[in-house]
């Protein structure tokens, strides 16, 4: 998103001011490595810094991908594409967007996962701004030391729940990284305009106090007053620095995610993907299954596997959709029903958490899935426990059971704690099953006919959000914003992809997807008066023309 000059604009007032040989090489905003042509070469004072031979970026391409296939395992490519990024980002960009479908599972997830598990260890290149818990009191000035003015989008993590591998730490900082750069390849919010951060305030994994080459803090997670303390310290010297831009809460542990979503959102441009992006998600993909079952969604019944940030954050916005069809909000809340490490949610539990009581229905205790399946039968089943293997063959049969088309959402990341693979869910039910997966999973054949099962992947969803709120300077981030998000996304779905048992698009549609949920969210920011930007005539086409391209300028006209 180009809403004002970007970094490239500031220094092509005069060639004079353009950084020039090595200096030029080794910023990634403006390398063109040995796409300088030689005029560039001539006023830059590149010569003999670079081969003589100059390429295009078509001939780039055709090189980094040729290196990218001799990579032995996905961990290298990652490895690779972070280096990639680190010294020349437009043709970074330009290689994830012409390969989306190859690129998007290893600069997020699942391969992200293991780059966090092993973040220390391949660690080459920092990125974004680590603020540990031993500057409180000087986060403004941390904040100071990052050299782009115009940050739109802050991705922020402290590292406790990393997908569904729990507390990494500031290792966890491969997630903002990774999320932003689908900020920037998805819906084009220009790479100089976004910020990963981690707030490092330690780790309770010993594995990592006791790893000499962990890269963050050696000491137990603050907590308490003090934890609260150095979060508010942040927000407010991040919207002194950046007043512009959006605070994205990022894989916060459930203790913390759901007090300081309530604490922020309503006073700063803020959201948490886990709770309101994932819940998007997971609602278009049920919107489109019910285009496959023809019902509505206020006459299903929904059972979670897994009842934290996911889980509640998805039956809150199923809740909200529902009365918009008409029940009441106690009517559809008791549709929605959660099974956690005791068995099923009930009122007659005692020390219930918080964010489980509005959930707690009058019930019998039933102690695991299977017994809940085959009690209240639900139409859909919906996984976000991150604990691999949970939906069972006999699990999966009683869903079959009483659905002609089962509604099986395994979404837990990454593809290694998915609560079942596409190939069971569709054998298991004989082909019936409406499946979707939070990692991918290859198309699966049976009886001759090919499902390509969907991917409830945030990336649906975060980015065109954001790209919304930042064209029209939105000041927050209301939920209708997810609601309007989730249904643009549905609406993008074809019937062939339906009839193929996809629930979302694919993912070579993404930015066209981002753009349209980037206008509807602005429309309701115009709409309830939270907008500062001016409104344009047409909203669709002035998003559409901000949207950062990953080509290379020239310099010789500078």
């Amino acid at each position: 998103m180009n809403t004002e000059p970007d970094f490239l604009d500031i220094f092509q007032t005069a060639v004079k001011d353009l950084p020039h040989g090595v200096d030029l090489l080794h910023n990634p905003m403006l390398n063109k490595g040995t796409a300088f042509t030689l005029a560039e070469r001539e006023k830059l004072s590149l010569h003999g810094l670079l081969p003589p031979c100059a390429t295009t970026q078509e001939m780039q391409v055709q090189r980094i991908m040729g290196n990218f296939n001799m990579k032995p395992n996905d961990l290298e490519k990652y490895i690779f594409l972070m280096a990639l990024e680190d010294r020349n980002e437009n043709l970074f960009y330009r290689v994830v967007m012409e390969n989306l479908e190859t690129m998007m599972p290893i600069i997020y997830t699942p391969t992200v996962g293991k780059a966090c598990q092993t973040y220390g260890h391949i660690f080459r290149r920092p990125r974004g701004l680590y603020i540990s818990a031993n500057f409180r009191g000087r986060v403004a000035e941390l904040l100071a030391n990052w050299p782009y003015e115009d940050v739109r989008v802050i991705v922020m993590t402290d590292g406790e729940r990393i997908l569904g591998l729990g507390d990494l730490g500031a290792d966890g900082m491969g997630i903002p990284v990774g999320k932003l750069s689908l900020y920037t390849a998805c819906a084009g919010i220009n790479p100089s305009q976004t910020l990963p951060l981690t707030l490092d305030v330690g780790t309770n994994n010993v594995q990592l106090l006791n790893d000499p080459l962990y890269i963050g803090l050696k000491q137990n997670r603050l907590r308490g007053d003090e934890y609260d303390a150095f979060i508010d310290e942040f927000v407010t010297a991040a919207q002194a620095r950046f007043p512009k831009a959006l605070i994205q809460f990022e894989d916060f542990a459930n203790i913390n995610a759901f007090r300081l979503l309530k604490k922020y959102r309503n006073r700063i441009l803020t959201f948490n993907d886990d709770i309101q992006g994932t819940a998007s998600v997971t609602l278009a993909g049920l919107y489109s299954a019910l285009r496959i079952t023809g019902q509505a969604l206020k006459d299903q019944t929904i059972v979670f596997l897994g009842a934290g940030e996911a889980g509640i954050g998805i039956a809150d916005l199923i809740v909200s959709a529902m009365v918009e069809e008409g029940a009441t909000k106690e009517e559809a809340r008791q549709q929605c029903w959660f099974i956690d490490s005791k068995g099923l949610v009930v009122k007659s539990r005692e020390n219930l958490a918080q964010h489980k009581l509005a959930y707690a229905h009058d019930h019998e205790p039933l102690p695991d899935l299977l017994s809940v399946v085959k009690n209240l039968h639900p139409t859909a089943l919906i996984g976000v426990s991150g604990r691999p293997k949970k939906f069972t063959q006999p699990i999966v049969e009683a869903m079959a059971k009483h659905n002609e088309r089962p509604i099986i959402f395994a979404l837990s990341n990454p593809t290694a704690n998915s609560e079942c693979t596409a190939e069971e869910a569709y054998t298991w039910t004989n082909g019936r099953a409406i499946f979707a997966s939070g990692s991918p999973f290859e198309p699966v054949t049976l009886h001759g006919k090919t499902y390509i099962p969907g991917q409830g992947n945030n990336a649906y969803i975060f980015p065109g959000v954001g790209l919304g709120v930042v064209a029209c300077e939105a000041t927050n981030v209301p939920d209708e914003m997810f609601s309007a998000a989730a249904k643009t996304l549905a609406a993008m779905v074809s019937e062939d992809d339906l009839d193929m048992g996809r629930v979302y698009p694919p993912l070579t549609s993404i930015r066209k997807v981002s753009a349209a949920i980037a206008t509807a969210v602005a429309q309701i920011a115009y709409d309830k008066g939270l907008a500062r930007a001016p409104k344009q005539e047409d909203l669709r086409a002035f998003i559409e023309s901000e949207m950062y391209q990953p080509t290379y300028q020239s310099y010789t006209d500078a």
